[in-house]
C-alpha cells in the first residue's frame, strides 16, 4: 500500500495521464472524465474487466498486467493507495521524475474552482452520492459528479455536465477528503475505520470536523449517528443542517413504513413531503434525508426535492439482483462493515416475506477482521438465517497469523447457524445445499466476493445432490 502524499505538487497542465489500477470503479470513472476533457489517457490493471473494456472503446489505452513498458510518454501517472510501492510503473514514474499523484489529486485538479458538494461518511456515501446526482439530473440541473459506484439508471460512475455543479463521493479512508475546496459538506454517519490509517477514533471523529469546518457554504449531517454527534460538538462552522429522525432534526424524517418500498415523511419548518423510495431499507431514507437537506441548501422546495430523489435505483454492488434459481434470489451487496451488513440484511428483511436470509460473507482486510470480528458474527448471527463464511480478502495488506474468515464464524454463539468454507466451490455447492424457494443468497463485502455469484447460480441450477 502506498500512503497518498498530498504535499506533493498537481500539475498545472496534464496532456497524457496514465493510471495504476485504472479498472477501479472510481479510477476508471476518473479515468473517462479526464477523456472528456480531451486529455490522452493509459491504464493498466491486474486483471480484464468490463471497465478495462468501456474504457477502451471510449479511447483510452487500457493495458492487463503491470509492466514498465506500459508507461508510454505520459507526463502524469495517477494511482491508488492499493497499488504496491514495487509497482513497476510506479517504480519507472519516480525514475523519470513524472509528476505522480494520488487519485484524489487528480480529482482535485479535475474539479478546478467548480463548485463542489462532497459528500464523507463511513456508511452510505456512494448512496447518497448517486441520490444527490440523479435527483439534480430530474431536476433539470446538470452536474459533472464522480462516485465511488455505478448509478444504476444513468450505468456509470462518473460524469461531464454542463453546470458550475460538481458533486464527489470523497473518501476520508485515508484523510484524503481534507484536500478538495468543498462548498457544501454533507456527513452521512461517522462510524469509526480506517483506524489503520487514523490510530484512533479521536483521530477519526477530529478528520470529520476539519472536513466540516472547511465547507464555505454549509454543513449537512446526521442528528442521529453518535460519531456525527461528536463531530458537531467539535465543529465551529456557522451553517449547520441537520437530517435524520431526532426531534431538532432540521430535516427530519418520521412514520418510516417499511412494508413494501420504503417510505416516510420528510419535513424542514413548516412544509412537509411523502416520499416513497425505488431502493429498501430504513437506511436508504436516512440517505434520502441527507440529500433532500442537500438539495434544500442549494436551493431547491422540498417538495420538488423529495420528488426528485423518488427516481433513484440504487448504485451497482448494493442490493443488486443477480439471478433467480429454483425459486431462490441471489443478490450482491458491498457491505465491508458491521453496520453496512446490518444495513443490508434489514433491508433484505423488509422485503423477503417467508422466505429465509443466507448470507455469505468475506471479511476485507485482516487489520478490520483483526479488530471487529465479534461485530461481524453478531449482527450475522442476529439477521441472517444462515451463514456461509469465505476467507479474508487482504486487499492491499499482508496476511495476518490467525485472521482468517474461521475467526469470524468461531464467534458465533450458534455454531448450526454458520459455515466456514475456503473454497469457493464448496460454498456455492453448499449454498445451493440449504438454499430454498423463497429464500435470499447475500453475498457481502468490497472485495471480490461478487464472482462466487455464477458459480452459486450454476449450483443453484444442478438437481439438489447432483
Amino acid at each position: 500500500m502506498i500512503r497518498p502524499d498530498l504535499s506533493l505538487p498537481i500539475p498545472e497542465s496534464i496532456t497524457a495521464a496514465h493510471f495504476i489500477g485504472i479498472g477501479g470503479s472510481g479510477m476508471s470513472g476518473l479515468a473517462r472524465m479526464f477523456l472528456d476533457a480531451g486529455i490522452r489517457v493509459s491504464g493498466s490493471d491486474r486483471a480484464d474487466s468490463d471497465n478495462l473494456r468501456a474504457l477502451a472503446e471510449a479511447g483510452a489505452t487500457v493495458y492487463v498486467g503491470h509492466d514498465a513498458a506500459n508507461l508510454g510518454d505520459v507526463d502524469t501517472v495517477i494511482h491508488t493507495g492499493a497499488i504496491w510501492p514495487e509497482n513497476p510503473e510506479f517504480l519507472l514514474a519516480k525514475e523519470r521524475g513524472l509528476h505522480v499523484i494520488h487519485r484524489s489529486q487528480a480529482l482535485h485538479w479535475l474539479i478546478g474552482t467548480r463548485r463542489l458538494v462532497s459528500v464523507a461518511g463511513a456508511h452510505g456515501k456512494t448512496t447518497s452520492t448517486g441520490m444527490i446526482v440523479t435527483a439534480l439530473r430530474a431536476l433539470d440541473a446538470d452536474p459533472h459528479f464522480v462516485n465511488g459506484g455505478v448509478i444504476e439508471q444513468l450505468g456509470t460512475s462518473s460524469g461531464t455536465g454542463s453546470d458550475e455543479l460538481f458533486v464527489i463521493e470523497a473518501d476520508e479512508s485515508d484523510g484524503t477528503f481534507l484536500l478538495y475546496n468543498t462548498a457544501i459538506a454533507l456527513i452521512t454517519n461517522v462510524d469509526p475505520d480506517h483506524l489503520d490509517h487514523y490510530g484512533s477514533d479521536e483521530a477519526f471523529h477530529e478528520a470529520f470536523a476539519r472536513f466540516a469546518d472547511a465547507a464555505t457554504e454549509a454543513v449537512v449531517i446526521s442528528s442521529d449517528d453518535p460519531g456525527a454527534l461528536r463531530v458537531r460538538a467539535a465543529m465551529a462552522h456557522p451553517r449547520v443542517v441537520s437530517f435524520g429522525q431526532a426531534e431538532n432534526a432540521d430535516v427530519r424524517i418520521t412514520d418510516i413504513d417499511t412494508d413494501g418500498p420504503v417510505s416516510a415523511t420528510i419535513s424542514h419548518g413548516d412544509d412537509s413531503v411523502r416520499v416513497q423510495l425505488r431502493v429498501p431499507g430504513a437506511h436508504n431514507m436516512i440517505n434520502a434525508a441527507g440529500a433532500i437537506a442537500v438539495l434544500r441548501t442549494l436551493g431547491y422546495s422540498l417538495a420538488d426535492a423529495g420528488r426528485a430523489v423518488e427516481g433513484f435505483a440504487g448504485t451497482v454492488r448494493r442490493f443488486e439482483l443477480h439471478g433467480v434459481e429454483r425459486g431462490v434470489s441471489v443478490f450482491d451487496d458491498y457491505a465491508h462493515h458491521p453496520s453496512e451488513v446490518r444495513a443490508a440484511l434489514e433491508a433484505a428483511r423488509t422485503v423477503v416475506g417467508e422466505g429465509r436470509i443466507i448470507a455469505i460473507q468475506q471479511p476485507h482486510t485482516y487489520s478490520r477482521t483483526q479488530l471487529m470480528f465479534q461485530e461481524f458474527a453478531d449482527v450475522l448471527e442476529e439477521l441472517a438465517d444462515h451463514t456461509v463464511m469465505l476467507d479474508v480478502y487482504g486487499a492491499r495488506e499482508d496476511p495476518v497469523p490467525g485472521v482468517t474468515g474461521e475467526l469470524v464464524s468461531n464467534a458465533f454463539s450458534d455454531q448450526d447457524r454458520v459455515h466456514y468454507v475456503a473454497d469457493w466451490q464448496q460454498a456455492a455447492d453448499y449454498t445451493s445445499v440449504i438454499a430454498r424457494d423463497g429464500d435470499y443468497v447475500i453475498t457481502l463485502g468490497c472485495g471480490n466476493v461478487y464472482q462466487i455469484i455464477p458459480q452459486v447460480l450454476d449450483a443453484l441450477r444442478r438437481p439438489p445432490g447432483a
